[in-house]
């Protein structure tokens, strides 16, 4: 994988996608576990999220070890790398459940219509052993989820402090041009 684009990292571009994904998964995969009706209409979207946030992540991962046998080696760069490397874990955990919950609710929804009428909005009940399983998946989903959201915060937190604190920036106010505004 190259490391630069157009003089630009490409670890720079690429973990946008991770920085967006992930915490759009997340957020889908919490509404997904705590609402049923999200979850009949939304539920498979969100999978196909949190998978291509998954896939993201190794690219960005590698992108950034690219990147970081280009740099000086410091602390702040070591800590980044870290706490880079355990995020596909978490989303990757998060994916696994989630996918893991949607197919009971989806079996339990066949088998519902195969008894008779309902509506697209209508709760499937959930009896049983099924039940429980459901309930623990939900939570291991909202858990796995939360993890996710603060790794990638303190991934992205670590990462700018890495890049920019030698940087100092001084914000002038602005001040017309000598002889009016156009330039």
């Amino acid at each position: 994988m190259p490391t630069f684009v157009s003089n630009l990292p490409v670890h720079v571009l690429v973990v946008h996608a991770v920085v967006v994904l992930v915490p759009l998964a997340v957020l889908g995969a919490v509404v997904v576990a705590l609402w049923p009706a999200a979850r009949r209409r939304y539920g498979w979207l969100v999978v196909v999220v949190a998978a291509v946030a998954t896939v993201s992540i190794p690219v960005a991962t590698s992108s950034g070890e690219g990147l970081e046998h280009q740099l000086p080696r410091t602390a702040l760069l070591q800590a980044h790398t870290r706490l880079g490397d355990d995020l596909l874990v978490y989303v990757a955990g998060m994916l696994v459940v989630l996918v893991a919950f949607m197919a009971i609710h989806q079996r339990a929804s066949v088998l519902a219509r195969r008894e008779g009428p309902g509506t697209m909005t209508a709760p499937v009940a959930l009896t049983g052993p099924v039940r429980i399983v459901a309930g623990v998946l939900a939570a291991l989903t909202v858990v796995l989820a939360v993890v996710s959201a603060v790794q990638v915060y303190r991934i992205g937190d670590s990462g700018a402090r890495a890049a920019w604190a030698d940087k100092q920036y001084v914000t002038q106010p602005y001040a017309p041009r000598p002889g009016g505004d156009e330039g």
